[in-house]
């Protein structure tokens, strides 16, 4: 890849109760150029462990596309408007992908804090 660092662009997975919550925090991370792009998906099945107990729970899932130094912000805003106790916040680096969407990437989440 020319001129971009590889090791700069994340996927985030994030699992909220229902696409409400979902849509909200897609949009705010979008709205505040946090994120590139969300990925809704509805209608997923989860069985977790909680509290000692095995629970199943109707979920959406977000998939985030961001840069790494937009993770910190990233997971403190999830934080602020996420209704779990503890959000299901996990990342993984992007090894490689199209060079024009990467380089969108870094345009649309310049974050100016």
């Amino acid at each position: 890849m020319q001129n971009v660092d590889k090791s700069s662009y994340r996927v985030v997975y994030i699992t909220c109760p229902n696409i409400n919550d979902a849509e909200n925090i897609a949009r705010i991370l979008v709205n505040n150029r946090i994120a590139a792009c969300v990925n809704i998906l509805p209608n997923v099945r989860s069985v977790y462990t909680w509290r000692d107990k095995v629970e199943e729970a109707e979920e959406v899932i977000l998939i985030i596309k961001t840069v790494e130094d937009n993770l910190e912000l990233l997971e403190e805003t999830v934080k602020k408007y996420h209704p779990y106790t503890v959000p299901e916040i996990i990342s993984w680096p992007i090894k490689s992908g199209n060079i024009e969407y990467l380089k969108w990437m870094n345009e649309v989440t310049n974050v100016s804090v």
